[in-house]
This record gives structure tokens, C-alpha cells and sequence, in this order.
């Protein structure tokens, strides 16, 4: 559905030029959900507006529907606009019309018939569950509701691909969660391509099949996202992944027990998939003579499946936990020593 070949953007400042993207290379398919996230800086924002040719590559391609963005005229840019949807950050609704005026906006540029336009826009009100707010000014909506309605209106011409530019950093955590609910219904109900530009793991580990990782740029690390949790290899990968798979007193529980002598070895176990199931510590107390003091865990559910992590101190002889260890991965269960060893 959409293929990024070579990509790149520089802009021109007076203090010298910034390359924004570097040397993207990037194929999402159709149906897909597909998160790209980074830190602010990372290019993700350029990124996803040269998806829909908002901004112009330096050089590179972009291909999206089979079409390549980069030749078209600019009559035949605003048609292939027209199938890509964009919904933002801060809504970019028009305040002075009502929710439905919103939402029909892109169909009377698009000059879609009055009474079309009535039945297109009810239709739409009901998908994103806003049915009698219709008559409702921007002002008069809540956070979540107000993106409800950039949704609808992104989807007003049936688009093959819907941009998320942040779509739900300016919410709480109750309406994010919300929000990306409606995504996963309307991908599914639609077989619509998403693309989800975020900061926040949480976002990816939701609803994401995919997941990219921009920095400086350049995507960094790119793959299935419990692959990536599993196995994140680049550093800023990693700290992405303990947003969502560490409790935040995982650190302090672990400093504690360092000041205490005799703590053995502390290990973190990364489970993926059904091995979150298996009764693993019952298993290797009953057949090591070793002690074992469980820290934290937690068990967050991807898109593709559950991935957990738990932190835990082994005491005993050193050979017996090195037995332990190896036993732990027989189990396809990934294992870091955090310390000792």
C-alpha cells in the first residue's frame, strides 16, 4: 500500500541545512496499523507529510495506492490526496461550523451531491459513535470527541490510507485508550491502512501491528512489534519498551535489594506469547535447590499477542544458578542477568 524508497528531506535555514529524513526505507501493507515512533526531533512529523506530499522530498520516492507521489501533476496530487485521510494533534477542526459541517467540509470541496452529502455524514456520525452531537459546535466537545469528529472527517472520502500525526498526545489516558479503540474498529471494518506517528509506546503496543523507530532522521530499528519488544536491539528501542513492560518501581525495588548482601542474582525474564502462561518459577524451584524472590512483573498485551516481563533474585550455589539460567531459556524464555554472575 505504501512504499518509501531512498526518502529524504532537507531544509534549508539560514544557520545552515537540516536533514529532517535521511535515507528512508519503508513498506507498509495494506490493512496494516503501522506505528512509527521517535523523540521529538526524530523526523517522524516530516515523515508523515511526505506521505501526502505536504512537503516535498529532497529526493527519494514515495508510492502510495501504486501511485508514485512524486510524478503526479497538481491536479492529479489533489485526487490522490482525496484517498489519503490526516487527522492531528490538535483536531484542526473549524470552529465555526457545527459537527456536521465538519465532517461534510471535504465532501462539498470534493462536490459531492447535498443529499449525498446528508447520508455520507450520518453514516460517518454513527462509525465514530457520535450520533446527536451533529448539531454541536467544536467548543461545546470534549477532547476525545473533538478527534472523533477530525476522524469522521478524515474518512469523509473513503480514503485508502488514514495519517495519524500524534492523534492522541493532547488526550487523557481513559479517552487515548478510547480513541485508539476506534482506530482498531474502523482498520478492521474498513480494511483501512493506518499509519500512527507517537512518542508513546503505549500507542504502539496497543493497536500496532508494525513498528518503526526514527532517530536523527533515520529509522533506527523497524519490525513486528512483539519482535521488537522481545528483542529491541537499538538502545532508544529499549528505553521505548520499558515505558510499557517495567513498573516504575522496578529501579528502586532493585537498588534496595543491591544494598543488602546476599541477594544472589538478579534476573530479568522476558516471556512472549503463551509461555506468559507457564508456571516457570514453580518449575525451577521444584527441581533446583535454589531460592528464589520474585521483584516485579507485568503482562502487557500487544496487538499480535501478550509479552511479559518479570524481575526476580536467585540465591544459591553459582553453578546451580547457572543451571537455573539455562533451563529458564530451554523454555524459549529470555533471560539478562541485571546482577551478579
Amino acid at each position: 500500500m505504501i512504499k518509501l524508497s531512498k526518502l529524504a528531506k532537507t531544509f534549508q535555514l539560514k544557520d545552515g541545512n537540516v536533514t529532517a529524513v535521511d535515507n528512508v526505507n519503508l513498506t507498509i501493507e495494506k490493512g496494516e496499523i503501522y506505528g512509527i515512533i521517535g523523540y521529538s526531533g526524530a523526523g517522524k512529523s516530516t515523515l508523515i507529510r511526505l506521505l501526502n506530499m505536504l512537503e516535498t522530498p529532497t529526493s527519494g520516492e514515495v508510492t502510495v495506492a501504486g501511485k508514485n507521489m512524486n510524478n503526479l501533476s497538481k491536479k492529479e496530487l489533489r485526487y490522490a490526496r482525496q484517498e489519503i485521510g490526516m487527522i492531528f494533534q490538535h483536531f484542526n477542526l473549524l470552529w465555526s461550523r457545527t459537527v456536521a459541517e465538519n465532517i461534510a467540509f471535504p465532501l462539498e470541496v470534493k462536490g459531492v451531491a447535498k443529499a449525498n452529502r446528508k447520508k455520507r455524514v450520518e453514516e460517518l456520525i454513527k462509525l465514530v459513535g457520535l450520533e446527536g452531537r451533529g448539531g454541536s459546535y467544536p467548543s461545546q466537545l470534549s477532547g476525545g470527541q473533538k478527534q472523533r469528529v477530525g476522524i469522521a472527517r478524515a474518512l469523509a472520502n473513503d480514503p485508502k490510507v488514514l495519517l495519524c500525526d500524534e492523534a492522541t498526545s493532547a488526550l487523557d489516558p481513559k479517552t487515548t485508550d478510547s480513541i485508539l479503540d476506534l482506530l482498531v474498529d474502523i482498520n478492521q471494518k474498513l480494511d483501512l491502512t493506518i499509519v500512527l506517528i507517537t512518542h508513546e509506546m503505549h500507542v504502539i503496543r496497543k493497536i500496532c501491528h508494525q513498528v518503526a523507530v526514527m532517530d536523527g532522521g533515520r529509522i533506527v530499528e523497524a519490525g513486528l512489534v512483539l519482535d521488537v519488544f522481545k528483542q529491541p536491539k537499538e538502545n532508544m528501542t529499549k528505553e521505548f519498551v520499558k515505558q510499557v513492560t517495567e513498573p516504575e518501581e522496578t529501579e528502586e525495588a532493585v537498588r534496595h535489594l543491591l544494598a543488602n548482601e546476599g541477594i544472589g542474582q538478579i534476573l530479568q525474564l522476558t516471556f512472549v506469547g503463551g509461555e506468559t502462561n507457564k508456571p516457570l518459577m514453580t518449575d525451577v524451584v521444584r527441581k533446583f535447590d535454589v531460592s528464589i524472590s520474585i521483584l516485579q512483573g507485568k503482562i502487557s498485551q500487544t496487538r499480535t499477542g501478550p509479552y511479559g516481563s518479570l524481575f526476580i533474585s536467585v540465591t544459591g550455589d553459582n553453578h546451580l544458578i547457572d543451571d537455573v539460567i539455562s533451563f529458564i531459556r530451554e523454555q524459549q524464555v529470555e533471560v539478562e542477568v541485571v546482577h551478579g554472575g
